[in-house]
Order: C-alpha cells, then structure tokens, then sequence
C-alpha cells in the first residue's frame, strides 16, 4: 500500500473567506512588521467608495484588520452600515462623518488629526472630507476578518435590517462628551463615540507599567473592540511585557522605537516610530516602548476584545491582574532590574544621539552606563 501524501487542490480546503475577499478588492495589501500609513500607496475601492489599501500586520491575530482609508480633496465616501465594529484613527486631515439615527434625524461631527472614534454598529453613516486641497487619511480597526469568515455572506454583513440601539449611547457622546468610569490604575474608562484628539486628552497615572506612565482605556460605542492610549514622558520608556497577539499600535505623538524578543532570544527586532507608524507585537512576544525624543510620546493600541467586554478568558485574566503583573509572580511585566542590560544601553546611545536627558535614574542606576561614556 503506498503511503504518498497529495495536498488537495480546489476551492473546499482551508479556505480563508476574509483573505479570499481582500484579493478581490483591487486595492494593495501591504504586508510587514511595522507599516507608515502616511506613506503607503492606495488605490480606488469600489466597497466604501473611497481610495484605500488593506494592512496585513506580522503579529496580527484571525479577529482584527487594519484598513487605510483615503478621501479626496473634497470627496466622500459611499453611504455605509455593516454589522461588523470598526474603530477610525485619523491619521491626517480634516472632515465630518454624518449618522442616520434609528427613527429618523441624524447626527454629524467633526474631526482632524487624531480624532478616534466608532459608529455604533449598523448605523448608516458618511464620511467626507472637509478640505478642497488635501486628502484625509483614516485608520479603520475592524473585526470584519472573524465576522467574514463565520458568516460568509455579504448581504448579511452589508444590507443587515438589524437595529442595534443598545450601543447608541448618550446623545452627548457623538459630541465628544463622554463619561470617565474609574476602576484602578491601567483600567480606568472613557465612555463616549467620539474622542476629537487623544493626542491632549487628560491620561490616568499607571506608575507600575513605567516612571511616569500614564494612560486611558476608550469605550466607544459600547464596543467589543478594545483600545487605550497610553504616554511616556521625555526621557523615559516603559517596562517590557508580553500579551496575546493582534494588538495593533500606533504612535500618535513623538518619536521613539521599540524593541521585540522571544523569551531566551539574544537579538532584539527593532521598529523605529513617529506619528503614522502601526506595528503589532506577535503572540508571546515581549516588546518595550522607548521615547527618544524631546517631547512627551503617546501611542494608541486597538485590539480584539475591551476591558469592558474582554470576550476572551485569557484577555479577562490579564486586564484583572496580569496586565502589570512581574512575570517573577505569574505576569507578563519584566521590571526594570530584571531586565536585560543592554536595553538600557541602547536607551542612553539613542537619548545622546538625540541630545535628550534621561529620567531613568530614579528607578535604575545609571552609574555603571555613565562611566563607559
């Protein structure tokens, strides 16, 4: 009897609905580590009526999508609802997004550089651009890749009746008021649809994730899609850890790299930051944030499941206890004397280099690192 193994050919073997999709969009998929959307190439996409391109993210997981959304001088987008979340970034320019509201009436708001926020979900909405001489670039972070791949059915996702006023919210929140929930450090809420710039809204002291951290969870739209800002001070970074995969990070202000290894690795990957940069950390991975710059860092991470409906076991475990918990007690955080000796190293190079003092010396002795100089 022969024991040779053939692959099965045809359209009924490890099908990827979502993937199958994104090559029929005619729009660039750009695969990579760390992606600049302010300098990627988009193309016409006939789906949402504007020009965009779809970001493949090493370290991405099977429920989230980045999709880079570009409207013209003066253009719009078509008239969307779906019943998959998405949460935009504004990566550049200005504009407005009108809302049909359930019954009848609508809502619009405004939005530049930095603004984030959701439309409940299945509400129809517009988006245009408010400038006559420069496009505006938006971020999209969608769960369409699980809801694609479980439904399989455009009609269903795209023409769904399903009215879903629960998540409307507050009338208020469309207006960028919102409501803060305290809960502890590194969890503390920010309810609201709309944030207009995350780049100066008031943060939350974290101390225990890094020297001055400081930090924001946003709920928006009573969504499953989770994301925070977070910011580091000048001359300071964060501690490493590690979480699961598809957390997607953008600098929003700043400048500054992280560093990413697999636990007993003796290289560090590299990615280098400023304002349009995303990247996200594979499965396991640790990776640190640096500022190297000369004025206070903000990045914002956007991932599948919130800490007000977390979805996952292992997402409800870490943001309960994990999440700024020693790896030495069962966490994923490595403190700061624990860590490896050349992180700091690199810091101090890159501070020089860059003319900028460090803060670190509170919280590591920088006496052995000096006296090399």
């Amino acid at each position: 009897m022969s024991d040779t193994t053939t692959t099965p050919t045809g359209n009924f073997y490890l099908k990827d609905s979502f993937l199958e999709w994104a090559g029929q969009q005619g729009v660039p998929i750009v695969k990579d580590f760390g992606i600049d959307l302010l300098k990627i190439d988009v193309a016409p996409w006939q789906r949402f009526g504007m020009r965009g391109a779809i970001c493949e993210l090493v370290g991405g997981d099977d429920y989230i999508s980045t999709f880079l959304y570009e409207l013209p001088p003066g253009g719009k987008s078509a008239i969307l609802s779906h019943v998959y979340e998405e949460v935009i970034y504004v990566q550049s320019g200005h504009g407005s997004t009108k809302i049909e509201l359930p019954g009848g009436g609508s809502h619009t708001f405004e939005w530049g550089p930095n603004s984030l926020f959701q439309i409940p979900l299945n509400l129809k909405y517009q988006h245009f651009n408010g400038s006559g001489s420069e496009p505006a670039r938006l971020a999209g972070n969608n769960d369409l890749r699980f809801i694609m791949n479980l439904f399989r059915n455009d009609r269903f996702i795209w023409d769904n009746p399903i009215p879903f006023t629960e998540r409307l919210g507050d009338t208020s929140y469309f207006s960028g008021e919102g409501e803060l929930k305290p809960v502890k450090p590194g969890r503390h809420q920010w309810e609201t649809n709309f944030v207009p710039d995350i780049a100066n809204f008031e943060l939350k002291r974290w101390d225990a994730r890094g020297t001055g951290s400081s930090n924001l969870r946003w709920i928006l739209a009573d969504g499953t899609i989770g994301c925070h800002t977070s910011q580091m001070p000048v001359g300071t970074y964060k501690k490493g850890h590690r979480h699961t995969a598809g957390t997607n990070v953008y600098c929003v202000t700043g400048q500054g790299y992280s560093l990413f290894w697999y636990e007993g690795e003796e290289d560090f990957k590299r990615v280098d930051w400023h304002h349009g940069v995303l990247y996200t950390p594979p499965e396991n991975m640790f990776h640190q944030h640096f500022n190297a710059g000369s004025t206070p860092s903000r990045y914002l991470a956007v991932q599948m499941g919130s800490t007000r409906h977390p979805l996952f076991a292992v997402k409800k475990q870490i943001w309960d206890q994990g999440v700024d918990t020693s790896i030495k007690d069962g966490g994923n955080q490595v403190e700061y004397e624990d860590q490896d000796p050349r992180i700091h190293r690199i810091f101090l190079d890159e501070l020089a280099r860059n003319q900028v003092k460090s803060l670190m010396g509170d919280v590591i002795d920088e006496t052995p690192y000096l006296s090399k100089d």
